[in-house]
């Protein structure tokens, strides 16, 4: 951001840059003003669209009668028809009467303020811009027992919008929002609402004024002033003036987070801001074995609630990284333990993170029998129906220092089965038509072994 302008002109660098110019009666010298610095800026950024909201406080030297106020926005990502403006005091004596894109530039727009009164007037300018975006990410940290982890929670937030921002208030947007148009294709347009009605290139018209003279030297066409510009010119003016449409479409739920404090994010800089916690939260760690959906071995699950009984419940978490490691000694260092992308986390809603596999609890399924029996025929003699009977031996071993909770589902595709279980097979349960789940819990580094029959009825046995 430049703070000390020369000419209109110079001010196009890089940054959006405001410059004061006073009016002062008709044929007076026209003054240029130096803007004070930013007072303050918030901005907002959505994280599910390149999107951001920015608010600026700034506080305006103004002169009674009209004043003009210059504004650029070149080598930033701004959408100049999101600019407004509104005064923070004395809103009764002051009117912004209009914004204006000049002709045969770029990346500029003058306000028309008129002022009842002299003096320093404070303002608020307000505009959408792109190039900044957010990512949530986490840390847990398991107690020694792995029943509760320390849960802290950061923001990276990263710009390239071309602008710097300056001791911001950060607010971070959560869910989902849907654009008509995006932000830093509308910033980087030649024209801020599109080329004007009946606008053409410099060189087109002087291609047919060149055209018109060699046709009719006569006629003097040539000489006559080109009015296309003027014309082009007066119905933006129109046009920017006019009230825009809104266009209103349904916005799924989403959540606001204000970042404590004020942060400077330089343009082309990410910074990392803290966001969640730390909280100590309950936690359950389940080992699962299912064959059909993980392979041969098993996969550590870690689950926590988000809600006031689990130390949380005040907001929603938004979609991002944990990264879960565990306190291995008394001087307190960390072991890796694993790690889980998830979605938004709503509040009172139940979280279950796939940590990946693990080699340290091993379940190992062996058939020890198969028989068929029970044979039945149709009236031709030949086999309709018989059983299947299996019999498997389970074997669960922990080689964690840890007491471990594990879960073993076994999927019997047909249409009719019985099982038995046999030995210490834990908690058992049909989980429907075709799943059963056994349910253990293991002291530190022991094993336990238990055995189940199944029937399964083939052909006719199955009716």
């Amino acid at each position: 951001m430049r703070r000390k302008i020369g000419s209109p002109i110079s001010m196009i660098r890089r940054g959006c840059c405001l410059v004061l110019l006073l009016i002062l009666p008709v044929h007076a010298k026209m003054d240029l003003v130096t803007l004070p610095k930013r007072d303050g800026v918030q901005v907002t950024i959505y994280n599910s669209a390149d999107l951001t909201l920015v608010r600026e406080t700034r506080e305006l030297t103004l002169q009674k009668g009209i004043n003009r106020l210059q504004f650029s926005w070149a080598n930033t990502l701004i959408d100049p028809t999101s600019l407004e403006m509104l005064p923070k005091a004395q809103a009764d004596k002051l009117a912004i009467e209009d914004l204006t894109y000049p002709p045969r530039t770029q990346n500029l727009g003058v306000w028309t303020i008129k002022s009842q009164v002299s003096g320093k007037v404070p303002v608020e300018i307000t505009y959408l811009t792109s190039g900044l975006d957010w990512r949530a990410f986490y840390m847990g940290t398991l107690s020694g027992d792995e029943k509760t982890m320390r849960l802290e929670g950061y923001v990276r937030v990263g710009n390239r919008s071309g602008e710097d921002y300056e001791d911001a208030q950060v607010r971070l947007i959560v869910g989902k929002v849907h654009l008509l148009d995006q932000i830093a294709e509308l910033a980087q347009r030649q024209y801020p609402y599109g080329a004007p009605a009946g606008y053409r290139p410099r060189y087109e018209r002087q291609s047919d004024s060149k055209a018109k003279n060699e046709m009719s030297p006569e006629s003097g066409e040539g000489d006559k002033p080109d009015t296309t510009v003027a014309l082009g010119y007066m119905m933006l003016m129109d046009r920017a003036a006019a009230p825009k449409e809104i266009i209103k479409e349904g916005l799924s739920e989403y959540f606001l987070y204000t970042i404590e404090g004020k942060e400077t994010i330089p343009n082309e800089w990410a910074k990392r801001l803290p966001s969640l916690g730390p909280f100590d939260v309950p936690v359950v760690n389940l080992y699962k074995y299912e064959e059909e959906q993980y392979g041969a071995g098993v996969v550590r699950f870690l689950s926590f609630t988000n809600d006031e009984a689990h130390k949380l419940g005040q907001t929603p978490i938004p979609d991002g990284m944990l990264r879960v490691f565990r306190t291995s000694d008394e001087a307190g260092h960390l072991s890796y333990e694993g790690q889980s992308e998830f979605k938004y986390i709503p509040v009172n809603e139940k979280v279950e993170l796939n940590l990946g596999g693990v080699e340290n609890v091993v379940v190992t399924p062996t058939l020890m029998n198969f028989k068929t029996e029970n044979f039945t025929f149709d009236s031709d003699r030949n086999v309709s129906g018989w059983d299947e009977v299996k019999t498997f031996k389970i074997e669960v071993k922990n080689t964690r220092p840890v007491a471990v909770k594990v879960e073993i589902q076994r999927n019997f595709p047909g249409l009719k089965w019985d099982l038995t279980p046999d030995g210490d097979c834990g908690l058992y349960e049909k989980v429907d038509l075709d799943t059963v789940k056994f349910t253990l819990e293991l002291l530190p580094r022991s094993q336990k072994e238990f055995h189940y029959t199944v029937r399964e009825y083939q052909g006719k046995r199955a009716e």
